[in-house]
């Protein structure tokens, strides 16, 4: 089997419901995202941040996984799939995605603030002030917050260097590192984009691109992969 390897990002969950920060009406409007998603904020106001990631937490909770992502997880019949995704919500693995990586952390867990090695499936439930690790520290969001270095970033490097086929879905490219992914392609694999907005390609390789959403765009790029192959 070609591996496939998918990168998505905030496009492919904003069909099911999850808010964005960058689009029209997305969180930043309301967020200051220094205030929400940053170390400097955490220490500035923990039970803000604590809150927003419950509200974040509990949307999740109603939010099912939409046909980009079921088609993503289909891919996985025909292909050695192995999703990278910078969205911190669990969709891809309740389509029935079996390899996930996430480079931004995971909404449905919590780690210390002493450990970062300590870290706790907790669902969709809260994480309140006064909810401490084993070791008496507070409970934070297992999210890399802007300004933190992502610890998963070798691994996708590893994983894209050995790809056949790089899809990039529902990402601008423009948050980095993972935005940098793409020049680790191997050059003779093909490169597809499916993203209904402008999207600047930050190297100089041939992309096939695919200019609508997920959830139609995914469908389309199967039919096109199954084609070639």
């Amino acid at each position: 089997m070609k591996k496939l390897v998918i990168l998505t990002g905030a496009g492919m969950s904003s069909e099911s419901g999850i808010r964005t920060f960058r689009e029209a009406g997305g969180l930043w409007e309301e967020y200051d995202v220094t205030e929400v998603a940053s170390p400097m904020g955490w220490w500035k106001n923990r039970d803000l941040v604590l809150r927003f990631y419950n509200e974040r937490r509990a949307q999740l909770a109603s939010c099912k996984p939409n046909e980009g992502h079921l088609g993503v997880a289909a891919l996985e019949k025909y292909f050695n799939v192995q999703v990278i995704t910078q969205n911190i919500d669990n969709l891809h693995e309740r389509a029935g995605s079996t390899k996930v990586l996430h480079l931004h952390g995971e909404l449905t867990k919590a780690r210390s603030t002493v450990d970062p090695l300590l870290i706790y499936d907790i669902g969709y439930k809260e994480i309140n002030p006064g909810d401490k690790c084993e070791k008496g520290s507070q409970l934070r969001p297992h999210i890399v917050w802007f300004g933190e270095a992502v610890p998963m970033m070798d691994e996708a490097i590893k994983i894209t260097e050995t790809a056949d086929i790089f899809v990039v879905i529902g990402s601008s490219l423009n948050v980095y590192p993972a935005a940098g992914l793409i020049e680790y392609a191997p050059r003779d694999a093909s490169i597809w984009l499916i993203d209904p907005n402008e999207v600047i390609i930050p190297v100089y390789r041939k992309v096939e691109v695919i200019k609508t959403k997920a959830s139609e765009g995914i469908v389309i790029l199967t039919k096109r992969l199954l084609s070639d192959n």
